[in-house]
Parts: structure tokens; C-alpha cells; sequence
């Protein structure tokens, strides 16, 4: 991996991420109930995959960047939460082709990839009122993916 290659993943998932934040953190204080909600994933917190390590570095960072947040912010009402999504049906999932899919697939105990709408109905979840006495925690949206030992987990 080049440090070009470490350094844009980088800037882009935790420098971004940061300066997101700072930029709406004074209309968030104003805010009579403050919700930030981040897109981390499975890979690095909870699961690994080879050639990815510098993604996984990065939502591991975010979830841990997030859990100190939570007691920063609290003074001001503020909550933070992530989504940590699976497989998703995207277009650049869909670009990696139909043997791609289908390997993945078989991995999920649903036995399908996930919709950019469920994960936009977690995030939509945890920046509601209902989600006002959450923060500092993350919600795995991932049909199960990260449930089975092996495959042989998901055989019966």
C-alpha cells in the first residue's frame, strides 16, 4: 500500500469526518437536541479484509473518535452515534460484478445484500427524538453478516 494510498483514505474518513463535525457543532449547540450520526462499517471495528487496512484503520478510528464525543458533547445535549452497515447493494458493490455479489451473498445469513435505504432508515432512527437517550454507541445493520463462526455456521 502506497502512503498516498493511506493518506487519502485517512483525509477523507477521519479528517472528514472531524471537520464535519467542527463545522456543525455551533448550530448543533444551539440545537435544542443535537444528533450527529457517523458511517463507520464492520470492516475495522468488527471485522477485517485483506488489502483493507487502512480503511478498517479508519472506521476502527471513527468509532473510537465517537465513544470520547459522546462524553464531550453531552454538556450541550449533543448525541453521537454510528451506523456500521455490511454489504450494501451500491453502484461501486454492482461495478465489482455478479461473482463478487454472489460470494458475499452467501455469506449473510439473509442471504441478500443490504439497500442504501435500510441504511438510511438506521440513521434516520438515531437522529430522531425516539434515539434521545442514545450516545456514544453503534448499531450494526449487516442482515447478520457478522454472526457466523464460518460458513458451515450458516449450513441447515
Amino acid at each position: 500500500m502506497s502512503e498516498s494510498a493511506w493518506d487519502d483514505v485517512f483525509a477523507t474518513n477521519l479528517k472528514g469526518m472531524l471537520f464535519s463535525i467542527k463545522a456543525a457543532l455551533p448550530h448543533l449547540k444551539q440545537s435544542t437536541a443535537g444528533r450527529i450520526v457517523l458511517t463507520s462499517s464492520i470492516t475495522g471495528p468488527l471485522t477485517g479484509y485483506p488489502g483493507w487496512s487502512h480503511y478498517g484503520a479508519t472506521k476502527a478510528g471513527m468509532v473510537g473518535f465517537m465513544r470520547t464525543a459522546a462524553l464531550e458533547l453531552a454538556r450541550f445535549r449533543i448525541t453521537i452515534n454510528a451506523v456500521l452497515p455490511g454489504n450494501v447493494l451500491t453502484e461501486g458493490v454492482r461495478d465489482l460484478g455478479q461473482d463478487y455479489i454472489n460470494a458475499t451473498t452467501a455469506s449473510i445469513p439473509l442471504k441478500r445484500l443490504g439497500t442504501v435505504e435500510e441504511i438510511g432508515h438506521a440513521v434516520a432512527f438515531l437522529a430522531s427524538e425516539e434515539a434521545g437517550f442514545i450516545t456514544g454507541q453503534t448499531l450494526v445493520v449487516d442482515g447478520g453478516q457478522t454472526l457466523p463462526e464460518s460458513l458451515q455456521a450458516l449450513e441447515g
